[in-house]
């Protein structure tokens, strides 16, 4: 069984790392994500490249500090090019979801690991979902179904429960929309060994 650092507070994450019995202690990276992503937007960025950075800087920065291999995880929604972030409110979330009604979008998860404060792997992938036509009131009683806890730490729809409901279409992997390729996450630590 290997052990890793998990440089994320994701409960999701952290899940589906001990379904695959991988042993992970929790240290959050509190990276600053807000600024990084509109920097990154600033320089044209991609929502890809932007995904990938944050993974990088999460387990970079908790590496440094630790011994061993961490494990630094981000997502991102893509919608014709332009990030949309997590809501810091119940408005922002039904404005979200109104941009994602009756469209397709990407949801792009990376991953990086790192050791002494250096990315030594890095990996990326795609999901793309294609939300159901509903109308604001549908949307509303969907949001009210969710805790603040679980919108606000895993933006507006979690697949692994309610949120599957909202698409006519996905294309992907459910581990990579919840946060963690973890297939190729394990492909690599069985070669690290």
């Amino acid at each position: 069984m290997f052990k890793i650092v998990l440089a994320s507070k994701s409960k999701v994450r952290k899940e589906i790392l001990d379904q695959n019995n991988i042993l992970s202690s929790v240290i959050p990276s509190n990276v600053d994500e807000d600024s990084i992503k509109e920097s990154l937007t600033n320089q044209k960025a991609s929502p890809e490249t932007i995904s990938i950075k944050l993974a990088e800087l999460k387990a970079n920065k908790v590496s440094l500090n630790n011994k061993g291999l961490v494990l630094g995880a981000d997502s991102v929604i893509d919608l014709n090019g332009s990030i949309i972030s997590k809501p810091s409110n119940r408005v922002e979330a039904l404005d979200i979801l109104k941009s994602l009604n009756n469209k397709s979008h990407y949801l792009i998860s990376s991953v990086c690991i790192s050791k002494d404060g250096n990315m030594i792997w890095k990996y990326s992938e795609k999901a793309r979902l294609t939300m159901k036509n509903f109308s604001d009131e549908e949307l509303k009683a969907y949001l009210s179904k969710i805790s603040d806890e679980n919108l606000y730490a895993y933006n507006v729809y979690q697949i692994e429960g309610e949120g599957k409901k909202l698409f006519s279409d996905i294309k992907g992997d459910e581990n990579t929309i919840m946060g963690l390729p973890i297939d190729k996450i394990k492909d690599y630590l069985k070669n690290y060994e």
